[in-house]
């Protein structure tokens, strides 16, 4: 692989393998221009099956994904200066289809929620970031409204407060998101209830929380809504609830995010193919623009400075735009950078 300048940095990037179905062969790394925005993929750094959400250590130069297969597995890497990936450990999450995970904000702990088993798994991370033995795993009971989606629990995002202490747990499959205590020696979880139980029928996908502690917003996967909710002593509080997107046709949200500087929410729109920004300044969210990506199923999207990258499932892409600071609203940059079934994109 090329040196990586002073002006550069790393971008990794998790997809779908043939065992999901996908064409992806495992992770890939991209260097990224911090002037430009622009991307220049590397190629695989780790063949690995499905790593389809990755998460970086917070202290550490150490990357996970979770293997999302009938048997779930998550892989920890340790990630050398030009992007490569070297594998720190492997380990069984105790659940089908892991999605989604985390790490706690001291670095202590791995989190990850099983799509297919319903359940969240907690792992110690020692003093290099390497996963030890499973610490706990928590299985979610109950179904939700429709009967083909939420037949049983599906965990679908785990959100360590960033103040320490708590974990979300966001079920689409039963319409709610679980509060956990998380003890910080042995990585065990308590459940706080109550529980925050939504609408029948939203499916509950991914939550985002703003930079103030107060305040977070979560978005529904099969009703194509976004909720805003108060984060109180005694958990999360609806206060105001608004459609995803403005556009006609088959809507299904995936990502959800607070814009660096905290004044707008990003929502990425399968189906429509669209980014939708809203204001964050009133009452409840209001939709500003909603913009194009290009393809019609942005699966994930992150910030980097001052450029936001989406990563389109299905139109084998990683489409880069520059976002004002003051208006918020993405500007697309250059052409679409070809990547086989990306579903996230981790500067």
């Amino acid at each position: 692989m090329g040196a990586v300048t002073g002006q550069d940095e790393i971008v990794h990037i998790g997809g779908y393998t043939a065992e999901t179905g996908g064409r992806a062969e495992g992770v890939v790394a991209a260097r990224r221009d911090r002037a430009t925005g622009e991307l220049t993929p590397l190629g695989v750094v780790a063949v690995t099956p499905s790593p389809s959400f990755l998460v970086r250590h917070p202290a550490l130069p150490v990357l996970y994904g979770c293997n999302e297969l009938p048997d779930g597995l998550v892989s920890a890497f340790r990630v050398a200066p030009d992007g490569g990936l070297a594998p720190l450990g492997v380990r069984e999450t105790g659940g089908a289809e892991p999605c989604h995970l985390a790490v706690a904000p001291d670095g202590r702990h791995l989190f990850v929620a099983n799509y297919g088993g319903g359940s969240v798994a907690v792992f110690g991370l020692d003093a290099d970031g390497v996963p030890g033995e499973r610490a706990d795993l928590v299985r979610h009971s109950g179904h939700g409204a429709d009967p083909r989606r939420q037949e049983h629990a599906h965990c679908h995002m785990v959100s360590p407060d960033p103040a320490g202490g708590g974990l979300l747990a966001v079920d689409l499959g039963t319409d709610s998101v679980h509060r956990y205590e998380v003890d910080a020696s042995t990585g065990r979880l308590t459940e706080r209830e109550p529980r925050l139980r939504t609408a029948p029928g939203t499916g509950p996908r991914h939550l985002a929380r703003h930079p103030d502690g107060r305040r977070c917003w979560l978005v529904g996967e099969l009703d194509a809504t976004v909720t805003a909710y108060e984060l109180t002593p005694d958990g999360p509080r609806q206060s105001t609830r608004v459609d995803a997107s403005g556009r006609a046709g088959h809507v299904q949200p995936s990502e959800v995010a607070v814009g660096p500087g905290g004044r707008f929410l990003y929502v990425g729109n399968r189906g429509v193919g669209t980014i939708a920004v809203f204001a964050l300044d009133g009452p409840a969210p209001e939709l500003v623009a909603e913009v194009d990506t290009g393809g019609e199923w942005p699966r994930h999207f992150a910030f980097a400075g001052a450029h936001l990258y989406v990563a389109d499932e299905r139109a084998d892409m990683i489409r880069i735009f520059r976002v004002e600071p003051d208006g918020g609203v993405p500007e697309p940059v250059g052409e679409p950078v070809p990547v086989p079934s990306p579903t996230c994109v981790r500067p």
